[in-house]
Parts: C-alpha cells; structure tokens; sequence
C-alpha cells in the first residue's frame, strides 16, 4: 500500500507540472498586454515597457517559465498583477466559497442520485424506471448556464422566495447548488441503477434470495456496496468537474468563488492568479482520485493496490 501511494504521488507530481506547463503556455498565446491591461489606454510607450519589465514579461518564454517552476517550487507563486498581493494567498481566500458551494452540490446529488438509481432498479422497465430515467437524461442535457437563468427567472425574480446573486446566507446557497448539482444526479442516478442491475444476476444476490430473504434486505446490504465502486469512482471524479464547473455557476450567480476569479483574471490576463487557481483545482483532483483508489480496497476485498 505504502509503495502504490507513493509511486501515485510521485506520479501526481507530473500531472501538476503538466496543468502549470499547459496553462503557461496558452495564456501567454493569447494576443493581449497585460502592462496595456493594467495602465490603461493612455499609458505611454515608456511606461508600457517600463512596467513590463517589472513583471517579467520583456524576458522570453523560457526564461519566464523557468523562473516561474523555480518560484513553485520555493513556494512562491508570485503576485497578482493588478492587486499586487500573493497569488495564491489571493485563490485560498476565495477557495472556501467554492468548496462550500462543490460540497453542497455533492451532497445534494448523492443524496438524490442514489435512491432515484435504486428506486429505478427496483422497478426495472417498469412506468417508474421509465420516468426516472428520462428525467435523468432531460437533467444531463440542459445546458448549465440555461438552467442557472431559468431558476432565477423564476425563483428569484418572478416568485421572490431565493437571492438571484451574492453570498449571504444559506438562502443564497439553493440555486446555485441545484444548478452545479442537476447533471451529476442525472449522472448518479444512471450509475446506480446500472450498477444494482449488473450485481442482481451475481451469484450471492441469488442466494440471498434462495434464503427468502426481502428484495429491500437483498438490495441495501448485499447489491449496494458491492454497486459502489463504480459510483465511488464517478463521486470521485465529479468532485473535481464540480470544482471546475463552478466556473460557470458561479458566473451565473455571482458567487465569490475561485471560478469567478479565475474568469475575471483570464480576461485581465492576471497570470499569476490563474495559473495559481489552476495548480490548486488539479491539486485538489489528484488527491481525490489518489483517495478513491484507496478505498476500492476498503469496499471490495478482492481489490488488491499495486505493491
């Protein structure tokens, strides 16, 4: 065990070099000055190469992304360009919002998904797997941003009951956390149901049967765990398209998270805080996938990790 970890964190390490390379790299494709972006239009030529020259950015590429691998690994992940404040000093403080908000989602979606999927095995190719997996499917096909404005069309404008925008509360929590949540129960909710329908032929399932036991005792302690692994591996891996995808959600809603600073920093071409925001969201995803590799051992004892 000790040894898969650390041949996966060693490994881990590749995938972050490989996402700080990637991104480094795009935004500077993008044609646009940041020492424009930040004077103004009125700056002068002096004063535009000047500025450029305090940030670095008069160096060529490889000098730039040179220093910028030294700073990591020192720790250093430099200063945002226009509030002149440590980068990631600048992403951890917005990170909560974004964690509170993933979370929420989360949670949400595990705790519909899977009882829509077991209700739907249930009652496999009958009117209600019928309707559950259609309303899984419309769930997985509506465009986010769409979904984000009809809810506060209609609860935040035409009834009044929810915030449309901001952090203030639990109330402004709902409509955001439904919106980052619909496709991942959609998602869930089709896991489960295959997953109890894959395990219901297994040889152990028949035989609790054969003892007489209930369906519902059959289902819960014996089919679900062993239908987990596959829903532990998508909760494990749309925990980090939760994190990514608040980009979008918190857009829409105006939420102080690490998603509306990474799109108002692309569009200011403040590299620092991107290429910050971007390290710490792939951080947050190997570890999670390095978790859900570890306890596939724990829920199926014939899972054996790699010494």
């Amino acid at each position: 065990m000790g040894g898969y970890v650390a041949r996966r964190l060693l490994f881990s390490i590749f995938v972050l070099w490989g996402a700080i390379t990637v991104v480094f790299v795009v935004l500077r494709l993008v044609p646009a000055d940041p020492a424009q972006m930040i004077l103004g239009s009125d700056a002068t030529p002096a004063e535009l190469a000047a500025l450029r020259a305090e940030l670095g950015l008069d160096q060529s590429l490889l000098v730039q992304y040179g220093a910028y691998l030294l700073d990591i690994v020192r720790g250093d992940f430099g200063d945002s360009f226009r509030l002149q404040q440590p980068a990631m000093q600048l992403v951890l403080e917005r990170f909560p919002a974004t964690a509170t908000l993933a979370s929420s989602a989360l949670i949400l979606a595990v705790l519909v998904g899977v009882p829509l999927g077991t209700a739907a095995a249930l009652r496999a190719h009958r009117l209600l797997d019928r309707i559950i997996s259609f309303a899984s499917l419309v769930m997985q096909s509506l465009p986010g941003f769409w979904v984000g404005i009809v809810l506060i069309l209609i609860f935040a404008r035409s009834l009044k009951l929810l915030p449309s925008a901001g952090n203030g509360g639990f109330e402004h929590l709902i409509l955001p956390t439904t919106m980052l949540a619909l496709p991942f129960i959609a998602v869930l909710t089709r896991m489960t149901r295959s997953g109890l329908l894959e395990v219901s032929h297994e040889g152990y399932i028949q035989t609790a049967r054969a003892k007489g036991l209930s369906e519902r005792v059959v289902i819960m302690p014996h089919a679900i765990r062993n239908a987990l692994i596959p829903i532990v591996t998508v909760v494990g891996l749309q925990f980090g398209g939760l994190l990514g995808g608040a980009v979008i959600t918190e857009t829409v809603f105006a939420w102080p998270g690490v998603g509306r600073m990474l799109v108002d920093s692309i569009n200011q071409r403040d590299y620092n805080i991107v290429q910050a925001a971007i390290l710490l969201i792939t951080g947050i995803f190997v570890l999670v996938n390095l978790l859900v590799d570890v306890l596939y051992a724990y829920l199926d004892p014939r899972v054996r990790l790699a010494r």
